[in-house]
């Protein structure tokens, strides 16, 4: 039995009945299926792969000059999945779904944000959306036109990650929220480190989960000293 029936055999027996699971996906272009990878898990490695995502490396989140320690749109993505991977496997939800639609929800993302896409939509004739343009990337843009042949389920997920989406899957509405989640509380991260806010600037709830001036605990319940690491 090749490796991808055994996962997809594993997929019944352990996801919920309401997960998407990875023998049901539907490409709008038929093709022969892969020996060791799912679908899903294929649509994952073809975005990953692209040019698309490459670019995102460049494709700045707010600041105009990130440098090295701020977020990039590919460090969002990738954040994103993280956080929507470990939302998905809490409740048993396909997790190589959950990942591709992350990992490809921003492939048409302008930079500079929404600030970017606002501009791009006042000057384009027929609008810009960064979603429906992440699409064109995926279906038409990449390998010289012939797109990726996602499946649709990763498709749907990818169009409808906007606040006024609603995607089709539970795994797309766990990436529309995740995308939520991780860009606000990276924005308060990049805003703090750049200067522009301060902790004290920040809601009492939000200062209060962010452990802010605590030191770790050492082994015999005393607070720890950062000097003694070296690393003040």
């Amino acid at each position: 039995m090749v490796i991808r029936k055994l996962i997809e055999a594993t997929e019944e027996k352990i996801l919920a009945p309401w997960a998407q699971k990875s023998a049901a996906a539907v490409r709008e272009h038929e093709e022969e299926p892969d020996d060791l990878r799912t679908a899903y898990q294929r649509d994952r490695d073809r975005i990953i792969h692209s040019m698309a995502f490459r670019k995102l490396k460049h494709k700045t989140q707010v600041y105009l000059n990130p440098g090295d320690h701020y977020r990039t749109r590919l460090t969002h993505s990738m954040e994103v999945s993280q956080i929507a991977r470990t939302i998905a496997r809490a409740l048993r939800l396909n997790e190589d779904l959950t990942e591709a639609i992350a990992l490809g929800h921003d492939l048409g993302h302008t930079p500079f944000g929404h600030a970017g896409e606002r501009a791009l939509n006042q000057i384009s004739p027929s609008g810009f959306q960064h979603n429906l343009q992440s699409i064109r990337v995926v279906e038409y843009l990449e390998k010289d036109g012939r797109g990726l042949n996602l499946t649709l389920e990763v498709l749907d997920g990818i169009k409808n990650h906007k606040t006024s989406g609603k995607p089709c899957t539970l795994e797309g509405q766990i990436v529309r929220l995740s995308d939520k989640i991780a860009y606000i509380n990276h924005d308060i991260d990049d805003a703090i480190r750049g200067g522009i806010l301060k902790p004290e600037d920040l809601p009492e709830i939000y200062k209060a989960s962010r452990h802010y001036n605590k030191k770790p605990i050492g082994y015999d319940g005393s607070q720890c000293d950062h000097q003694q690491y070296g690393t003040a």
